[in-house]
């Protein structure tokens, strides 16, 4: 079909407009099928081709992230990435985010987010052990920023809570680029026998695609592969909620067990979650991945709501559905054992070869032997949408936002003040969720730099392996210096694992950005994957999954760049707790890593000053790799061993808010105040540089000396004694007062919501 023709053919037809396609988009897909789409047809190009499900602006970047090593087993393009533990144990790691349904309707957003990412890990075989939720919302201050944080923490915690999977860490970040816009990303991970490993992949012509979990319904129709697609107006907040899903936690837990039944008994071909754009994208992956093709009956799709059409069928993202590929004749024992877990399971669709060209088609029959409403290629769909190299600009005012005079000028009256100011512990958050479910959690929320689990499970032998993950953004930093900030982001993630004992194996990401029409969100975008991919190569840590969530703007102002980051981690032997944030009376602390006095970036300078200029320090990879070799080996001497050796009683790495947070978090985890000496600039106490980490120890000379000989700066600070934490002549606090200020923040300003 010539171009002539298709512009003529576009001018006569507008459909694809509502959809959100463009005209070249509506233009490429009569070329691929030769003639005009049918509706069907156009409704599942509109969500396969969208932002959220093509990754049609950031694929040509994120090509540049490093993804293998030897103990990957699965990377990137499956619904998870899997990494080999040792002993016959594979670790499955994913993050997703569900920020735009979480603006239009906090609980169900955030909850059908949790129930999407434990799908992506069960799906690969593993059962789901631990979730983590990073979110980020406007100021404690703002009234509806209250709101949509109330709804989105109890959505976290109605789910998981009910599903049965601990909810072990996150993070909270306030700040008032996400005040219409707020993020909710989920981390989840899952162990399972590598020998139950399994691809989400059609295979075997004449093989049966069976429908697993709930009835497909209009809710989540248009959902997050077309909100998180496109950015809010001012007015559109109501407009959109019927796109938001509705979760069932309860029907999810029943789906777990008998698909790892299913699994575990290899009943199972390939098996897929169904999420953005449903049984559209499920059907079409699946045949993709495999070379083949599908025939679909969309009759045959159970429904809980009557006159569905074919295009609400296919593009529904209904929750707690799974698309299974089995045999024939595994049929009766498949239908038996969802019987027994009281799970539909309904055949809608068959496995059907290529064509003579190679190519397998999706096809969809309106009923065994009714009308087809469509036939397309399933890899046009699934792998072959636009891939766009958007324009990127460097922002004009970049050198006047790396300035780092006008924060480094700064100086306050009350540094005491200046230190409550920025303390805040998420402990309200996690009390809403159970983190101890399963009994495997060593350290839970807000007990060390990065959460610690026993690598344990249902048909895991006994091990003493430990498992820890951390999960980390800062956008202040990736604000001033997207490349800079991501490298330090991923640098602190990896040296927070590393403080558990552990060595860091894998990473996942999730790149949230505003809208990539914009040259500068682009640029930001590319300067950020290219930050990741150095640091990654340079600290061996392989870029295993992740998503990229696009459009976060609201009124046509992005949010500053955030890209979150979950780092996951080994450690060999945990036969006792290892230390962690604190110390005892008498302790020296050593602070291990080069001092820093520079404030630009930083979270004092920012949200004491209002500054949100200055350079932040570069990390030095090299080092940074050793400093993370030699805390994680000084860890794992403790947490190993029989009888400890008692050098490090407690450790705690440098962030954000510096090395004053730090402090301040010991001494209110231990009870027991310091006297520090060594620290006489305001500018040094508040530095955020991440390659450095406070130790408490009884025999600072030998810990000195043991860091120095590995090439590592290492000065004592100042010691653990009394009841004020004091800091030369710049900050005096009580304890009571420093933990008050420290635990309640966010319990008062919620606490009105909640008590309702």
């Amino acid at each position: 079909m010539s171009i002539t023709d298709i512009t003529e053919l576009i001018s006569k037809d507008a459909r694809h407009v509502p959809l959100g396609l463009l005209d070249k988009e509506y233009g490429s897909i009569i070329e691929v099928l030769g003639r005009v789409p049918t509706d069907v047809e156009l409704a599942m190009y509109s969500v396969m081709w969208s932002e959220h499900c093509s990754y049609k602006s950031s694929r040509i970047h994120l090509r540049r992230l490093p993804t293998k090593a030897d103990h990957v087993l699965v990377g990137p393009g499956e619904n998870a990435g899997v990494i080999d533990a040792g002993d016959g144990v594979a670790v499955a790691l994913r993050i997703e985010s569900h920020n735009h349904p979480s603006f239009i309707e906090p609980y169900q957003g955030a909850a059908t987010g949790v129930g999407g990412i434990l799908r992506d890990i069960f799906t690969m075989g593993a059962r789901p052990i631990a979730l983590m939720d990073p979110l980020f919302v406007g100021p404690l201050e703002d009234a509806q920023s209250r709101y949509l944080l109330d709804g989105i923490v109890r959505g976290v915690g109605g789910y998981g809570n009910s599903v049965g999977v601990p909810t072990v860490g996150g993070q909270i970040t306030f700040d008032r680029c996400y005040e219409r816009n707020p993020l909710v990303n989920v981390f989840c991970l899952g162990v399972l026998p590598i020998d139950r490993l399994v691809l989400g992949q059609a295979s075997g012509v004449g093989n049966l695609c069976v429908l697993l979990g709930s009835r497909t319904g209009r809710d989540g129709i248009g959902g997050v592969s077309v909100l998180a697609s496109a950015g809010f107006r001012e007015d559109e907040g109501g407009a959109k909620r019927p796109s938001v899903q509705v979760g069932d936690p309860y029907e999810e837990k029943r789906l777990i067990e008998a698909c790892l039944e299913l699994l575990d008994a290899k009943l199972v071909v390939g098996i897929q979650d169904l999420g953005g754009a449903g049984l559209a994208c499920a059907t079409s992956e699946t045949a993709a991945r495999g070379g083949v093709g599908m025939d679909v009956d969309v009759l045959a799709v159970p429904r809980r709501e009557p006159g569905m059409s074919a295009v609400e069928v296919m593009t529904s993202e209904s929750q707690e559905r799974m698309l299974a590929i089995i045999t024939p004749s595994s049929l009766d024992q498949v239908l038996e054992v969802c019987r027994r877990w009281e799970i539909e399971a309904t055949v809608i669709a068959t496995v059907t070869g290529a064509d003579e060209s190679g190519v397998g088609h999706l096809r969809i029959l309106d009923g065994p032997d009714g009308p087809v409403l469509a036939d397309v290629p399933a890899r046009s769909l699934a792998d072959e949408a636009p891939l766009y190299d958007r324009p990127m600009l460097e922002p004009a005012n970049l050198d006047e936002r790396r300035d780092t005079g006008p924060a480094n000028a700064l100086v306050s009256s009350d540094y005491s003040e200046d230190l409550k100011s920025m303390l805040v512990d998420p402990a309200w958050i996690y009390r809403q969720y159970d983190h101890q479910l399963f009994v495997n959690t060593i350290f839970g929320p807000g007990d060390a730099d990065a959460t610690l689990l026993r690598l344990a499970g249902p048909g895991i032998s006994h091990t003493r392996k430990g498992l820890a993950m951390s999960s980390d953004a800062n956008a202040a930093w990736c604000a001033v210096d997207p490349r800079r900030g991501t490298r330090a982001t991923v640098a602190e993630s990896a040296l927070n694992v590393s403080a558990t004992g552990a060595t860091p194996m894998a990473l996942v990401n999730c790149l949230n950005f505003g809208n990539p029409e914009h040259p500068q969100v682009m640029w930001e975008l590319s300067e950020t994957v290219d930050g990741m991919a150095e640091a990654c190569s340079a600290l061996s840590i392989p870029v295993v999954g992740g998503n990229v969530s696009l459009y976060n703007e609201s009124a046509g102002r992005d949010i500053d760049p955030t890209p979150t980051v979950a780092v996951v981690g080994l450690i060999d032997s945990v036969v006792r707790r290892p230390p962690s944030i604190g110390w005892i009376a008498r302790d020296r602390i050593i602070l291990l890593g080069e001092r820093s006095a520079n404030v630009g970036g930083s979270r004092w300078a920012r949200d004491v000053h209002g500054v949100r200029t200055g350079q932040i320090d570069e990390v030095d990879l090299a080092k940074h790799k050793v400093l993370c070799e030699f805390v994680a080996q000084l860890v794992r001497e403790e947490a190993g061993a029989e009888v400890a050796p008692g050098l490090v009683h407690g450790i705690h790495t440098v962030g954000d808010g510096g090395l004053g947070v730090a402090l301040a978090e010991m001494s209110v985890a231990s009870g027991v105040g310091c006297e520090i000496d060594e620290i006489v600039d305001h500018r040094e106490l508040f530095s955020e540089s991440v390659s450095r980490a406070v130790i408490a120890t009884g025999r600072a000379d030998e810990l000195i000396s043991r860091a120095r000989s590995m090439g590592i700066a290492a000065i004592a600070v100042g010691v653990a004694q009394g009841d004020r934490m004091r800091v030369s002549q710049l900050v005096d606090i009580g304890l009571d007062e420093l933990s008050s200020r420290f635990h309640d923040r966010i319990e008062r300003a919620l606490g009105e919501i909640a008590s309702h």
